[in-house]
Protein backbone atom coordinates (compact mmCIF):
# COMPACT_ATOMS: atom_id res chain seq x y z
CA UNK A 1 0.00 0.00 0.00
CA UNK A 2 1.39 3.41 -0.93
CA UNK A 3 2.09 5.93 1.78
CA UNK A 4 -0.66 8.54 2.04
CA UNK A 5 0.17 12.01 0.78
CA UNK A 6 0.93 14.40 3.60
CA UNK A 7 -1.21 17.48 3.13
CA UNK A 8 -0.35 19.55 6.19
CA UNK A 9 2.91 20.61 7.80
CA UNK A 10 2.80 21.48 11.49
CA UNK A 11 5.52 23.72 12.90
CA UNK A 12 5.87 23.28 16.66
CA UNK A 13 8.27 24.22 19.46
CA UNK A 14 9.78 20.91 20.50
CA UNK A 15 11.68 22.59 23.34
CA UNK A 16 8.34 23.25 25.07
CA UNK A 17 7.08 20.31 27.19
CA UNK A 18 3.46 21.42 26.75
CA UNK A 19 3.86 21.66 22.99
CA UNK A 20 5.60 18.28 22.80
CA UNK A 21 2.80 16.67 24.83
CA UNK A 22 0.08 18.14 22.63
CA UNK A 23 1.86 17.27 19.40
CA UNK A 24 2.57 13.77 20.73
CA UNK A 25 -1.14 13.36 21.33
CA UNK A 26 -1.94 14.47 17.79
CA UNK A 27 0.76 12.18 16.35
CA UNK A 28 -0.90 9.15 17.95
CA UNK A 29 -4.29 9.90 16.39
CA UNK A 30 -5.79 8.22 13.36
CA UNK A 31 -5.17 10.57 10.43
CA UNK A 32 -1.81 11.82 11.73
CA UNK A 33 -0.04 9.95 8.95
CA UNK A 34 -1.26 12.72 6.63
CA UNK A 35 0.54 15.37 8.71
CA UNK A 36 4.24 16.27 8.70
CA UNK A 37 5.34 17.45 12.15
CA UNK A 38 8.38 19.77 12.15
CA UNK A 39 10.19 20.63 15.38
CA UNK A 40 11.30 24.22 14.80
CA UNK A 41 13.40 24.25 17.98
CA UNK A 42 15.90 22.04 16.13
CA UNK A 43 18.25 24.56 14.50
CA UNK A 44 19.28 21.99 11.87
CA UNK A 45 15.71 21.81 10.54
CA UNK A 46 15.02 24.04 7.56
CA UNK A 47 11.92 26.22 7.75
CA UNK A 48 10.28 27.91 4.79
CA UNK A 49 11.50 31.39 3.84
CA UNK A 50 8.20 33.03 4.78
CA UNK A 51 8.31 31.77 8.39
CA UNK A 52 11.27 32.58 10.57
CA UNK A 53 12.24 30.33 13.48
CA UNK A 54 11.49 32.95 16.15
CA UNK A 55 7.94 33.45 14.88
CA UNK A 56 7.46 29.69 14.49
CA UNK A 57 8.51 29.10 18.10
CA UNK A 58 6.41 31.93 19.49
CA UNK A 59 3.11 30.97 17.89
CA UNK A 60 1.64 27.79 16.41
CA UNK A 61 1.76 27.54 12.59
CA UNK A 62 0.71 25.04 9.92
CA UNK A 63 1.10 25.01 6.16
CA UNK A 64 -1.43 23.53 3.76
CA UNK A 65 -0.23 21.47 0.78
CA UNK A 66 -1.07 24.44 -1.46
CA UNK A 67 1.39 26.62 0.49
CA UNK A 68 -1.07 28.65 2.57
CA UNK A 69 0.30 29.38 6.05
CA UNK A 70 -2.06 29.54 9.06
CA UNK A 71 -1.35 30.42 12.67
CA UNK A 72 -3.01 30.35 16.07
CA UNK A 73 -6.49 28.88 16.39
CA UNK A 74 -6.86 28.75 12.61
CA UNK A 75 -3.80 26.47 12.54
CA UNK A 76 -5.20 24.22 15.27
CA UNK A 77 -8.49 23.94 13.37
CA UNK A 78 -6.56 22.73 10.30
CA UNK A 79 -5.13 19.88 12.36
CA UNK A 80 -8.49 19.07 13.92
CA UNK A 81 -10.07 18.80 10.45
CA UNK A 82 -7.66 16.00 9.57
CA UNK A 83 -7.98 13.94 12.74
CA UNK A 84 -11.28 12.06 12.91
CA UNK A 85 -11.39 12.12 16.71
CA UNK A 86 -10.96 15.92 16.66
CA UNK A 87 -13.35 16.84 13.85
CA UNK A 88 -15.91 17.90 16.45
CA UNK A 89 -13.49 20.65 17.56
CA UNK A 90 -13.02 21.80 13.97
CA UNK A 91 -16.81 21.98 13.63
CA UNK A 92 -17.06 24.07 16.81
CA UNK A 93 -14.35 26.40 15.52
CA UNK A 94 -16.39 26.96 12.33
CA UNK A 95 -19.43 28.22 14.28
CA UNK A 96 -19.70 31.97 13.62
CA UNK A 97 -18.08 33.95 16.40
CA UNK A 98 -16.28 31.01 18.02
CA UNK A 99 -12.90 31.35 16.29
CA UNK A 100 -12.34 34.97 17.45
CA UNK A 101 -13.11 33.95 21.04
CA UNK A 102 -10.76 30.95 20.84
CA UNK A 103 -8.07 33.16 19.26
CA UNK A 104 -8.42 35.66 22.10
CA UNK A 105 -8.01 32.83 24.62
CA UNK A 106 -4.97 31.52 22.71
CA UNK A 107 -3.37 34.98 22.73
CA UNK A 108 -4.03 35.16 26.46
CA UNK A 109 -2.35 31.78 26.92
CA UNK A 110 0.81 32.65 24.96
CA UNK A 111 2.39 34.90 27.63
CA UNK A 112 1.68 32.19 30.23
CA UNK A 113 3.17 29.38 28.14
CA UNK A 114 6.81 29.75 29.27
CA UNK A 115 5.91 29.47 32.97
CA UNK A 116 3.45 26.64 32.32
CA UNK A 117 6.05 24.87 30.20
CA UNK A 118 8.67 25.11 32.96
CA UNK A 119 6.15 23.75 35.47
CA UNK A 120 5.23 20.89 33.14
CA UNK A 121 8.93 20.06 32.72
CA UNK A 122 9.45 20.01 36.49
CA UNK A 123 6.42 17.78 37.00
CA UNK A 124 7.63 15.36 34.34
CA UNK A 125 11.11 15.21 35.87
CA UNK A 126 9.59 14.66 39.32
CA UNK A 127 7.40 11.81 38.03
CA UNK A 128 10.34 10.20 36.24
CA UNK A 129 12.79 10.40 39.11
CA UNK A 130 14.17 7.16 40.44
CA UNK A 131 13.17 6.05 43.93
CA UNK A 132 15.96 6.66 46.42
Amino acid sequence: MAEEQRDLTVYFDGSCPLCRAEIGHYQRQCGAERIDFVDVSDASVAIAADLDRTAAMARFHVREADGRLHSGVDAFARIWQRLPSWRWAAAVARVPGVTPVLELAYRGFLPLRPAMSRAAGRIKRWRNRSPA
